[in-house]
């Protein structure tokens, strides 16, 4: 009886011996490496991360003694920077410290600037000087000779990488750098024809293109649309321009009676373009109003399928017909 406890025993304490070797013993990589970790991510995902880039001995001991010191869900995303030689116990100490050494900050394609500002003051690690200014103060404090006093549009949405403890301020002056330079690239290399007068006007064509359509096919078309529009003096009759221009009044859905309310941003009531962006657009956008197709569309309607496509007309009949098939369902 005593020889298999003794046995039991002995395998329990080669167990643990072994466990605290993989924990604590160092690994030598071939160079330093950066731990990233995404917002919501767990242990699991770091520790994936973590092996498949031969960094720690084994992915179990990590995340068996993560829960054991319960940091498994506690995460701070950011980016870790971990030394050459690396034990996981180490690797684990950094994450239950919870203090990055960058961060990361993530602004979407089609935000507004109020939503970008919200993502802002929401980060951790991050010293919010700016929080409690208002939209003009921010943007003054950035370009005294901003193309406009209105900052929609004028931030570039990516992916931005700073120090931790940085001001949120270094985060606005890289989006809004960016968004000069692609829009510099965009306006440069645009082609001729085109009904802009200035750089600011192509920028609000960009942003229109961007709530239209995310689909890469369709935003040359779409660009088109409006580009052709404009020409011939048509109004470019754009949901997504009644939409800003209705603020907090839109709840989801357009009516009729909102179509009809004029706004400076409705653009059914109003010839010609908005007075502002209406979101940021991203360079693909930029691209397209820069070089929108040669197509003579005037019309376009969303296929309402997993597709995201859109159906491109040349007449009203034909985009009626359209509308009967996609939307009606006739």
């Amino acid at each position: 009886m005593k020889k298999p406890l003794l046995w039991l025993l002995g395998a329990l304490v080669l167990g643990v011996v072994l466990w605290l070797t993989l924990l604590l013993m160092p690994k030598t990589n071939e160079q330093a490496f950066r731990m990233k970790v995404e917002k919501g991510q767990g242990i699991s995902g770091v520790s994936r991360q973590l092996a498949e880039n031969d960094v720690i001995y084994s992915r179990t001991v990590l995340v068996g003694t993560a829960y054991l010191m319960g940091v498994h869900n506690q995460l701070r995303n950011g980016n870790y920077k971990l030394p050459k030689t690396v034990s996981a116990w180490q690797i684990l100490q950094r994450l239950k410290k919870g203090r990055p050494d960058t961060i990361t900050v993530r602004i979407i394609e089609g935000m507004r600037f109020a939503q970008m500002r919200h993502i802002i003051n929401g980060v951790a690690d991050l010293k919010h000087d700016t929080k409690d200014w208002s939209d003009e103060k921010l943007l003054q404090e950035i370009d005294p000779q901003a193309l406009n006093a209105h900052p929609e549009g004028l931030f570039a949405p990516d992916s931005y990488e700073v120090d931790a403890d940085s001001s949120d301020l270094q985060i606005y002056r890289l989006a809004y750098r960016t968004m000069q330079k692609n829009l510099s690239s965009a306006w440069d290399e645009r082609q001729s024809g085109l009904p802009y007068r200035n750089p600011y006007e192509l920028l609000i064509m960009a942003s229109i293109v961007e709530k239209e359509t995310a689909h890469p096919k369709d935003r040359r078309d779409v660009a088109a649309v409006f580009v052709n529009r404009l020409n011939i003096g048509m109004r470019l009759q754009t949901d997504p321009t009644v939409i800003y221009g209705m603020g907090e009044r839109y709840q989801g859905k357009i009516r009729k009676a909102d179509l009809q309310r004029d706004t400076p941003y409705n653009t059914y009531t109003r010839n010609g373009l908005t007075p502002t962006p209406i979101a940021l657009p991203g360079k693909a956008a930029l691209e397209a109003a820069a070089h929108p197709s040669h197509a003579k569309y005037l019309y376009f309607v969303s296929k309402m399928d997993d597709t995201g496509e859109s159906q491109f007309s040349h007449t009203l009949e034909e985009h009626n017909a359209a509308v009967r098939k996609y939307i009606l369902k006739r």
